[in-house]
């Protein structure tokens, strides 16, 4: 921090173990953790739950291996993975505007890991900043607040219409009760007069992913946006961090994309033309029914790394994902379901772009709050 800085009133030069105290996570397996609502806070964030928790919330938690300086709050009770450092101290600071002002650090910085990215904690304690007081945290941290409270409601919106339209699908195409007008159509070992089963590679084109050397990603936005697998995965839409100057295999706005590795079956749909590495598939419709096709794959892939026949798979294979079974309603009847969520979809796009739009707003106002160059 440069000593000619000015310094705004309500502001003190200080380290950063005075506004945290870090504090290295607790290691435990997928194996070990008990069915319950518990989060479990790794360096990617909460991936699982379990029954006990070793910290008191709220608190806040940085990637410490892996997704090095990644940053996290939690309102409860938590378990902190080996792979973070967790607030074992927030020197009564606000733990909103501890984790907001952590976001601005660009912990990467500091790696001292060789194969796999690692932060020390005894290497960034005594990292020099300006803390606000109390007063001036509490009141950035509401400001900042607000922008992600919209961004969780309108997430929830997503959810909540992505849920009815999947509901929907459902009711007509496995339970089997159509739409008024159609319901005396004659069953035939289990499907509808005119349907019929047909593997995946029949009623959409598939790319499989391939990753090009990691010398050509950046996060400078130069090339197109790259997908190696789910981490930037949101509610339907992915979000962009890393860019590939290698234009390889490409998913084209509006297609599905298939995670093949773990979690095998979790599905997003492109906003963008993408390069997809090699935890990805790019997957269209091959007859003009891309939203039918992106419902019946959520409810083939019901529950992450399941397949259709309940068998759990790390991986699966080219040959695997193009034999994947598909129930082809009549084209009539998969109009009529698009028709009917068409309008869900285009409330699921808008609401997509305001989070972007708060998302954006947000991050452009944070590093000038954390400086003290906006007073509140």
């Amino acid at each position: 921090m440069s000593g000619k800085m000015k310094i705004r009133t309500g502001w003190r030069t200080a380290t950063l173990q005075d506004l945290v105290f870090f504090q290295r996570g607790y290691d435990i397996t997928k194996a070990e953790q008990k069915p319950g609502d518990i989060p479990v806070v790794s360096s990617s964030g909460i991936n699982s739950y379990h029954s006990e928790y070793k910290v008191d919330g709220p608190g806040v938690v940085v990637g410490r291996k892996g997704s090095l300086g990644t940053v996290h709050y939690v309102d409860g009770p938590y378990w902190p993975h080996d792979t973070t450092l967790w607030s074992k101290d927030l020197k009564g600071n606000n733990a909103r505007f501890v984790y907001y002002f952590l976001r601005t650090m660009n912990f990467e910085r500091y790696n001292v890991g060789n194969a796999n990215p690692t932060l020390n904690r005894n290497h960034i304690h005594g990292l020099e900043i300006l803390i606000p007081d109390l007063v001036i945290q509490n009141k950035i941290a509401s400001m900042l607040s607000t922008y992600d409270d919209l961004v969780e409601n309108n997430q929830r919106r997503i959810e909540l219409l992505e849920q009815a339209a999947r509901l929907l699908y459902r009711e007509w195409f496995v339970h089997l009760r159509f739409p008024p007008g159609h319901e005396h159509v004659r069953i035939v070992d289990g499907v509808p007069e005119g349907w019929e089963k047909k593997p995946l590679s029949e009623v959409a084109d598939i790319i499989m992913g391939q990753s090009p050397k990691s010398i050509y990603y950046n996060e400078e936005g130069n090339g197109l946006p790259f997908h190696q697998g789910v981490t930037n995965f949101g509610i339907r839409f992915p979000s962009h961090q890393t860019y590939c100057t290698v234009i390889n295999r490409l998913a084209e706005p509006g297609d599905i994309l298939f995670s093949v590795r773990a979690p095998v079956g979790r599905i997003n749909i492109t906003p963008d033309k993408i390069v997809i590495g090699r935890g990805i598939a790019a997957i269209r419709s091959n007859c003009g029914q891309q939203n039918f096709l992106f419902y019946a794959l959520k409810s083939h892939f019901f529950k992450e790394d399941m397949m259709g026949g309940g068998a759990i798979f790390a991986a699966i294979t080219k040959k695997d994902l193009h034999r994947v079974e598909i129930l082809q309603a009549t084209d009539r009847i998969a109009e009529m379901f698009i028709e009917h969520t068409r309008a869900i979809d285009l409330q699921i796009e808008n609401l997509q772009q305001a989070i972007d739009d708060l998302t954006q707003a947000r991050d452009l106002l944070l590093p000038r709050l954390m400086n003290g160059e906006i007073a509140v």
